[in-house]
């Protein structure tokens, strides 16, 4: 297949890149708006309790959407509930509120809900806030919550109003994340180029991973814009596109002009370079890319659209970047033919200070195979470090807690964030974090017993409904309309219970008091089901619990057959596997230590003692297809030279560091590509997008130097011959179906030029695909590299 795609682009060059233009400025153009279809929400499960509960509320009561919340600030020693001014300008905006078509009933204030004035009024009577619940979902409500803060932001009457709540958090997460976007292009396009032109030495060579690094994005943000015409995908697929589409296009662009680049030092013309590189690393290209996929497609066994979008924009920028790569690089190279070295800053710095040209040496000379070859001969004791260290750094990850993005995930000056951090420290109660019940089936009499028994549990403050607000049982305010606590949902009367307490929701102790709520007895003939903040956070990490199995089941077993496919063992697949777990863990245990306890003062994030439950599943899928992606890379090369040699263990020892030499520059270089893309994301001002692009530069860091360079070879020195194992029968089927980089398992010919056909006197190959560039089944001679 990809010998005919060869001979189809570099026999239309012009033609495929004039489509590539074509298809660049369409999509710039449809794509430039995909920010505008997306959204900031999808952390809940949909099937959760919870967000069936939230679903009652809002198609039964009207209500239930994301909150706003104003604070009023009069000057100190006002008392808020009584002042004048306060009392004026607060029901002035009640009123106006109430007339605002997207603002949901009953707005919640001091001045018309006294019983629940220790969640509206704090402690000094200073301040006051007014609730409120917005319609549209997570689509529609934080652009009209910006609208209202908008509006009332700034000072009536000498009362300081702003705005808060979850509807602005969203909002505002949003809008930062679009900055920051533009912040990581910013960032890592051109620091990628400056390294690409030391890495290939050549200006010419170093802008095309960058021209098709640019095509991948902007053909993905168009394929996201229809993604998201059609179905809920979050506003963070976005970085997610930047980031591994100009990473992979990078890399395996890098690959490719590599291998070209070789060829054309041994003597081979344009065309068969070509060839030969789209059969062996185009080969690895294409197989590499699969298995990013399919690590990445796995995100959408989740349920919550915030990871399977992920999967949405992981599978498109892989299929873009790889498409793009194998595409676009061959018609580019067919047009420059050894211009690719056009500009080449090494030769005019070699001529302006009179260097003679470096002259070439031997693979088993060079410093990669003196390094590995060193480790080689010390593979106990260096395996045995590098565990003990990776184990070291992995410790904090036994402590990691999973919980709810709040709005401590933007910057400590953003006004929302200093808002809600407001009302946890100057109210008694916390009304953002309230619980409402969603009570089905009973009586008046059933409910009002329930509501009394809730009182009672630990850590509830009140329980507000329609029979009125109860403490400790006792009632301490008269019933409310019943109107707004009573529908009708089916058959049965549908009820709702508004239970407040002093815990902060996404604490242990707010997880506390929602145990505590959910054991209490439900009256015979009743259902209950809860929703808020905590209720959500709690069935979010219970579902990402719940499917974590099916993810990591899905992943490993797609791995392992792959990378069997791949080498015909079943040793250096298992191998991938424990020695992937083992460097990821390392990773996790340092994002524990930064982000969630705080060390280092969270490298400029606020620590709220959990990290965003999303977001370690997001980073352990990613991180573990690239980590595969670099696998590939190496086991193609080291299978190589294991083919060509006598099987020996001295023969496997030899692959090992001959496979290292050649491809440990590439790997090298792509893994500081990389992570200078992901620290672009690393520059974000949302805590867990911050975490997200630290935690991959560690993990693309780290899998491309501590793992391929000291654990591997260690790993395979020490198995030897074991490498290459596998039962009989799986022997047998690799032989029928197996992948690999250079083609079939044979000795390879000496004619370089492609053909069709067989000559007359040699008999037709088994797989004449195979036999397009038939140097390519062992493209590894004394004369490369």
């Amino acid at each position: 297949m990809l010998d005919r795609l060869t001979r189809l682009v570099t026999g239309f060059p012009k033609s495929v890149l004039a489509v590539a233009f074509i298809l660049l400025v369409g999509g710039g153009l449809y794509g430039a708006s995909a920010a505008s279809h997306l959204l900031a929400g999808g952390y809940e499960d949909p099937n959760s309790e919870s967000a069936k509960a939230a679903a009652v509320i809002d198609d039964t009561f009207g209500r239930g959407g994301p909150q706003i919340v104003l604070k009023l600030d009069g000057a100190p020693g006002t008392d808020m509930a009584t002042d004048p001014a306060a009392v004026a300008t607060g029901r002035q905006i009640i009123s106006e509120l109430s007339a605002n078509s997207h603002v949901q009933q009953q707005i919640v204030s001091v001045w018309t809900n006294p019983d629940l004035a220790p969640a509206l009024l704090s402690k000094d009577k200073s301040s006051a806030l007014i609730v409120a619940t917005i319609a549209g979902g997570e689509n529609d409500a934080p652009r009209y919550a910006d609208e209202i803060a908008q509006h009332y932001s700034g000072t009536r009457d000498g009362i300081t109003i702003r705005a808060g709540g979850q509807a602005m958090v969203f909002h505002d997460v949003n809008e930062q994340t679009t900055r920051d976007l533009a912040v990581a292009e910013a960032i890592a396009i051109p620091i990628s180029f400056l390294v690409l032109i030391i890495v290939f030495g050549g200006v010419v060579a170093a802008l095309l991973p960058i021209l098709v690094g640019v095509v991948a994005i902007v053909v993905t943000f168009a394929m996201l814009r229809v993604i998201g015409s059609l179905t809920d995908v979050s506003i963070f697929a976005l970085n997610l596109t930047t980031a591994m589409g100009l990473a992979l296009a990078i890399d395996y662009t890098l690959l490719l002009v590599t291998r070209y680049r070789e060829e054309l030092a041994a003597g081979r013309d344009t065309r068969s370079a070509i060839g030969v590189m789209m059969h062996t690393a185009g080969r690895t290209v294409a197989f590499s890319a699969i298995t990013v996929a399919l690590s990445l497609c796995a995100l959408a066994i989740f349920p919550m659209y915030f990871l399977r979008s992920f999967a949405y924009a992981g599978l498109g920028v892989v299929v873009v970047a790889v498409v793009a790569a194998l595409v676009l690089t061959p018609a580019i190279l067919v047009l420059l033919g050894a211009r690719i070295d056009a500009l080449d800053v090494r030769r005019a710095a070699r001529r302006l200070f009179r260097r003679p040209p470096p002259t070439s040496v031997p693979i088993e000379r060079s410093a990669w195979y003196r390094f590995v070859s060193w480790v080689l001969r010390h593979a106990v004791p260096v395996g045995a470090a590098v565990i003990l260290i990776l184990l070291v750094l992995g410790a904090p990850f036994a402590s990691i807690t999973f919980g709810f993005p709040d709005d401590r995930v933007l910057p400590k000056d953003a006004s929302v964030h200093q808002v809600t951090q407001e009302t946890r420290t100057e109210f008694t109660e916390n009304l953002s974090g309230a619980t409402t019940v969603v009570v089905t089936g009973g009586d008046a009499q059933a409910r009002t017993e329930y509501a009394q028994a809730l009182s009672r549990a630990d850590g509830v403050s009140s329980v507000s409904g329609a029979a009125g607000t109860f403490v400790e049982g006792r009632q301490v305010a008269p019933p409310q309309p019943a109107d707004l606590h009573i529908g009708t949902g089916g058959d049965q009367a549908t009820a709702l219970l508004s239970v407040t307490g002093s815990a902060e929701p996404l604490t242990d102790a707010g997880a506390a008091e929602l145990t505590a709520l959910r054991a209490v007895a439900v009256p015979a003939g009743m259902t209950a089901q809860f929703a808020g903040l905590q209720a959500t956070n709690t069935d979010t990490v219970d579902s990402i619990y719940g499917h974590l199995p099916w993810v990591l089941g899905v992943i490993a077993i797609a791995t392992f057959i792959l990378l069997f496919l791949f080498t015909g063992s079943v040793v250096l697949p298992l191998k991938a596997l424990v020695l992937n777990v083992l460097s990821l863990s390392a990773t996790f245990g340092a994002m524990v230590w930064f982000f969630q306890d705080g060390h280092l003062g969270g490298l400029g994030t606020t620590a709220t003692g959990y990290l965003v439950a999303t977001m370690p599943v997001l980073m352990f899928c990613i991180s573990f297809g690239l980590s595969m992606d670099y696998e590939v890379f190496l086991l193609g090369r080291i299978r190589e030279e294991w083919l060509a040699s006598d099987r020996t263990r001295k023969a496997n020892d030899h692959a090992v560091a001959v496979g290292l030499a050649r491809t440990g520059r590439v790997v090298t270089a792509a893994a500081l590509l990389m992570s200078i893309v992901f620290a672009g994301i690393a520059a974000s001002e949302v805590s867990f997008m911050r975490m997200f692009g630290v935690g991959l530069t560690l993990a693309v860091l780290m899998d491309a130097t501590i793992i391929r360079m000291l654990l591997v070879p260690a790993f395979m020195r020490i198995a030897g011959r074991a490498n290459w194992w596998a039962p009989r029968p799986l022997r047998a089927l690799h032989d029928r179906i197996g992948l690999s980089e250079g083609g079939p398992d044979r000795p390879p010919t000496t004619d370089p030029r492609p053909s069709d056909q067989p000559t007359p006197d040699q008999p037709a190959p088994p797989e004449q695909e195979s036999r397009e560039y038939p140097e390519a089944a062992n493209p590894i001679s004394p004369r490369v590299g």
